[in-house]
């Protein structure tokens, strides 16, 4: 199947030497399991908007955390994370919805992983991990309305949309990708997952390219437009489908050539 076929090419190659601009640079800086899952986390929540414009960013942040960032965060104080984070903002994430991220990183990191959580809400009987992003989202949402008297803004809660609301939780997806796929790109430290689970993160490149090779005839950006994304992929590589994810992003934000997309 030529489809097949150009799919594994552009999938290999991009490897670890072509991982910038995209935001998963970041989390490579670290060696510590718990240092590149916080890392990641982060890094997928500020991953919207141009690419440019997140980098420069994430670049603040890490440089704020320093070395190690389980240690900040696990060491910190509310006041300490309100000094390094004051100032800070991006796109609509405000410098308040910013410090409230941090302080509620650092209540839940004294307490357990980001794993962990995640991990309740995990039915692996299920098809896919809607219903374990909804749970981990609730989670969240619930954990940052008690720092800020449940006055959440809307900053906060793009943080952790939910996908029975019809987002297609792109960030979410992003992370878990990073988290539960295993390669040069992907880290697979949350291997008890199945690749198979997995959905891909959709954005304004992915439904582009998709809608040019046939992935998908639906017209929103959305949950559904996600899994009929993936299902498709499913025909290619029924038990890793999301790995050509990274790829098919990347041919867009590079302005690349699929080899004559719009034919196939």
């Amino acid at each position: 199947m030529k489809l097949k076929k150009l799919l594994e090419y552009h999938y290999k190659q991009f490897d670890r030497t072509k991982i910038a601009p995209d935001p998963l640079q970041f989390p490579h800086l670290y060696k510590i399991p718990a240092d590149i899952e916080i890392a990641a986390f982060i890094s997928s929540i500020f991953a919207y908007g141009n690419v440019t414009q997140i980098n420069k960013t994430l670049s603040k942040i890490f440089e704020r955390i320093g070395e190690s960032p389980y240690e900040f965060l696990t060491s910190s104080n509310s006041t300490q994370i309100e000094k390094e984070f004051s100032g800070l903002k991006h796109r609509f994430y405000t410098e308040i919805d910013i410090i409230i991220f941090f302080t509620f990183l650092n209540k839940i990191l004294r307490k357990e992983s980001i794993k962990n959580i995640f991990y309740r809400g995990v039915n692996y009987d299920e098809r896919n991990l809607k219903n374990a992003i909804s749970s981990f989202s609730n989670y969240c949402l619930n954990e940052m309305g008690d720092l800020c008297n449940q006055r959440l803004t809307h900053g906060m809660k793009f943080m952790f949309p939910l996908p029975e609301k019809g987002s297609a939780c792109k960030r979410m997806n992003l992370f878990l990708r990073w988290m539960v796929r295993k390669d040069e790109l992907d880290f697979g430290l949350w291997n008890e997952i199945p690749t198979s689970m997995l959905i891909i993160p959709v954005d304004t490149h992915i439904t582009q390219i998709a809608k040019k090779l046939k992935l998908t005839k639906m017209k929103i950006t959305n949950w559904r437009m996600a899994e009929d994304i993936t299902e498709k992929l499913k025909k290619f590589d029924k038990n890793d489908p999301v790995k050509y994810d990274f790829a098919l992003c990347h041919i867009g934000i590079r302005k690349l050539s699929f080899n004559n997309v719009n034919k196939n």
